[in-house]
């Protein structure tokens, strides 16, 4: 379903055990960017009607959960900060296409990729922590990031044929794998 391939290993989970507040501020910061990203989208593919409806969906849910993890953070007597991002999302945008409409396609499936690791990541916090708030909090996150990794997918269609679009996924996940198994010595949402 979320078209990964590989898991979380155990390094990360490291990472969080030793700066969870770190991992948690991260996180609303990437609920920001997944919303910045939506509206992005908007912008640059406004001829497009579906797009810009399910993108404006996406923009608010992205800022409701950005919300809802900085009321965890002040609930927790966390102050939200700025944070050296971890080079993921970097990583993986520098392998979308320049070139139009590949362009559009590639820019749809990283957004989906990202949405689909942090699936992942928020299903293995919900399972890892021990704290009965902070695991119920992350499993409800669980199948709106899924919903939207599979938006994600199925509007990258609307500029490719569906085979054009699996096959640029497959790769795609493919190198999100490598990017993911490097790793960075920041406890960040996808270090």
């Amino acid at each position: 379903m979320l078209h990964l391939q590989s898991e979380t290993d155990a390094r990360w989970f490291d990472q969080v055990d030793a700066h969870l507040d770190e991992v948690l501020i991260d996180h609303a910061h990437c609920e920001k960017k997944a919303a910045g990203t939506a509206l992005n989208l908007i912008f640059h593919y406004v001829e497009n009607r579906d797009l810009c409806r399910e993108m404006t969906e996406i923009v608010n849910e992205e800022l409701e959960h950005f919300h809802m993890v900085l009321d965890l953070l002040e609930k927790r007597g966390i102050a939200f900060r700025r944070l050296k991002p971890s080079q993921y999302g970097r990583k993986l945008n520098d392998l979308v296409s320049k070139q139009e409409p590949q362009r559009a396609v590639d820019r749809l499936l990283v957004a989906g990729l990202i949405e689909a690791r942090s699936c992942e990541r928020f299903h293995a916090l919900a399972q890892h922590v021990e704290d009965a708030e902070l695991s119920e909090f992350y499993a409800s996150l669980f199948e709106s990031e899924a919903r939207h990794h599979s938006t994600y997918t199925r509007l990258a269609k609307h500029f490719a044929s569906e085979e054009q679009v699996m096959s640029r996924l497959d790769e795609l996940a493919a190198l999100e794998a490598q990017v993911i198994a490097i790793g960075e010595p920041l406890a960040r949402m996808h270090s």
